[in-house]
């Protein structure tokens, strides 16, 4: 019997903020003039003010998987049944399974991009993803 095709797994990353130029602008200022607040780490932490930076688009390049980049709007259009999630978060999905890989508290902990990257890794490794 031949052995089923495997897909490859698809990382999800959804953003704690909404689509569109106007709400854009207000995160950049919200950014500029209180960080503190700031609500959404993953934003924080792979982009600045206005552009995507460079490590995280190296580290991005480098993983072996498809990815996909969601503001909270449009996940919520996507994926109506998981618009209880906490966000952000990042997801695996293989086939049609929808798994956590990093939820809202494990992305407040990390402390700068270098750690986001070794949870990414190490949790799809841990998941043999």
């Amino acid at each position: 019997m031949p052995e089923a095709k495997q897909h490859k797994a698809k990382v999800i990353f959804v953003y704690n903020a909404d689509s569109g130029l106007f709400n854009t602008l207000t995160d950049i200022g919200h950014k500029i003039f209180s960080p503190e607040t700031y609500n959404c780490p993953l934003c924080d932490l792979t982009h600045g003010y206005f552009t995507m930076r460079k490590e995280w688009g190296s580290f991005l390049e480098e993983l072996d998987h498809d990815l996909e980049f969601l503001h909270r709007d449009e996940f919520i259009k996507s994926y109506p049944d998981l618009s209880h999630t906490l966000l952000p978060v990042v997801f695996v999905q293989t086939d049609h399974i929808m798994t956590t890989l990093l939820d809202d508290i494990a992305l407040k902990k990390c402390k700068d991009i270098k750690q986001l990257k070794v949870n990414i890794k190490e949790k799809l490794e841990q998941h043999h993803f």
